[in-house]
């Protein structure tokens, strides 16, 4: 199984999100789960990336050619592909994961796990997408979705498609046991 991650090129402010990338990365190599990320090796993203290639994992980037060029690229993963783009990197990502995860992040990683939830709904995928909630970073986000829905912007059934945990093992097991909802419109 091959799991995107999605989280950021920042460390952020709390030790428990390093703490989290490097137990999840661990957790991803000791279940025989190869990374799919973003091809940094700063941030959060470098971690978990470190994490797995540390635990005995594979890991697979996709970085924009504007970023290796300004040295951010992992230069120490299984493969490394570089990318004319934002569009191909995120194409190439959704193209060989089985799942895609978010962790915290800024903007970039919502844009990313909002776009691979959006295909998720309208049906351009059976994958499941979750969100490693460490700390509670997103629980504000889960609030807004909420609102959503209760405003019909949305159906509950694709709210509740979401996997929410901030643990590794659950994380796991509910990818592991996904069934997707019905597509929308039928």
């Amino acid at each position: 199984m091959k799991i995107a991650v999605y989280c950021g090129s920042a460390s952020g402010n709390k030790p428990e999100y390093i703490e989290a990338a490097k137990r999840l990365g661990h957790y991803f190599a000791e279940q025989g789960i190869d990374l799919v990320y973003g091809g940094g090796k700063v941030g959060l993203m470098g971690t978990i990336a470190d994490s797995v290639l540390e635990a005995g994992g594979k890991v697979y980037g996709f970085i924009p050619k504007a970023l290796e060029e300004k040295e951010i690229a992992h230069t120490g993963l299984t493969e490394l592909t570089v990318v004319p783009d934002m569009h191909t990197r995120k194409a190439a990502m959704a193209d060989m994961a089985d799942a895609f995860v978010a962790m915290p992040g800024g903007v970039g990683t919502f844009e990313e796990i909002f776009e691979a939830w959006t295909w998720a709904q309208l049906g351009y995928h059976g994958k499941p997408c979750a969100f490693y909630n460490v700390a509670g970073f997103y629980d504000p986000l889960f609030a807004m979705v909420d609102s959503v829905a209760e405003s019909g912007f949305m159906k509950a059934e694709y709210i509740d498609m979401l996997i929410k945990t901030d643990q590794p093992e659950t994380l796991i097991e509910r990818i592991r046991s996904y069934q997707p909802p019905r597509k929308k419109w039928t």
